[in-house]
């Protein structure tokens, strides 16, 4: 039986036993890959997370300074950054590392600064005080999906970064005022499906990724039709699939911090 480009498992199983179907992997149309949270996976972090969703992995640290960007000094506020990256042999081959090509790439500069303003949004900085928090998210196996996978594990490494802040009495109360996650949906085969892997993305009509909060807001929707135009009901069908997933990370994300 053929297997995925990344030999996962063989094309057309599923992990939960769903019948061959429109999906490559043989999920279901609103099925999430198979999801872990490893919190704490970093020993040096002041929090950190690994995500696994389905094949694709992505290794998320939180790092504190004590200071703030010259932007940000004297308003009594904190920040909430994000760094992206893959590393050589996240993919099928090797990649050149952007540090020795002396600059970041277009979509590595846009991935890192959607998971920093992701953060931002469910975070009360003026609780922070003057701290900076850098979210590292380091892409160790890519099969799509890796900037929804990096905020929704992002978001678990902040919130053990300030639960560990609160332990040494460094912040009162812990400033995340939200849950954030993302999850991609797209148009496959004709049918809105959840949570696309390489297989699927590459050969979407229409493909997007949704960053939502726990109590329902909207952050911000990446949604591109790579053919025919797509409708409002169909973006209103990818929506339906967003939340769907979404309610799942975020209970995922509140068992890994023990909330």
């Amino acid at each position: 039986m053929p297997t995925d480009p990344l030999g996962a498992s063989p094309l057309g199983a599923s992990p939960l036993g769903a019948p061959r179907g429109l999906r490559p992997s043989g999920r279901t149309p609103d099925q999430l890959r198979d999801l872990k949270l490893e919190p704490g996976f970093a020993r040096h972090a002041e929090g950190s997370c690994l995500i696994r969703m389905g094949v694709t992995e992505v290794l998320c640290t939180a790092s504190v300074e004590g200071r703030v960007p010259p932007f940000m000094r004297g308003k009594g506020e904190g920040w909430v950054t994000a760094e992206y990256g893959m590393l050589p042999r996240a993919t099928h081959k090797r990649g050149d590392r952007e540090a020795a090509r002396g600059k970041q790439s277009g979509r590595t500069q846009e991935i890192q600064r959607l998971i920093g303003r992701s953060l931002r949004a469910v975070t009360d900085r003026a609780a922070m005080g003057e701290m900076t928090i850098t979210l590292d998210c380091d892409v160790l196996t890519a099969d799509g999906g890796t900037r929804c996978a990096a905020i929704t594990g992002a978001w678990v490494a902040l919130h053990l970064a300030f639960q560990h802040l609160m332990r040494n009495n460094i912040i009162a109360r812990n400033p995340l005022v939200d849950q954030v996650a993302a999850v991609s949906c797209g148009i496959h085969g004709g049918v809105p499906v959840l949570d696309l892997d390489y297989a699927e993305d590459s050969a979407a009509h229409t493909d997007g990724n949704f960053v939502l909060t726990g109590r329902g807001g909207i952050v911000e929707v990446q949604a591109t039709a790579e053919g025919a135009p797509f409708t409002d009901t169909e973006l209103t069908s990818l929506i339906a699939l967003a939340r769907q997933g979404t309610d799942t990370l975020f209970a995922a994300q509140r068992e890994a911090v023990g909330a």
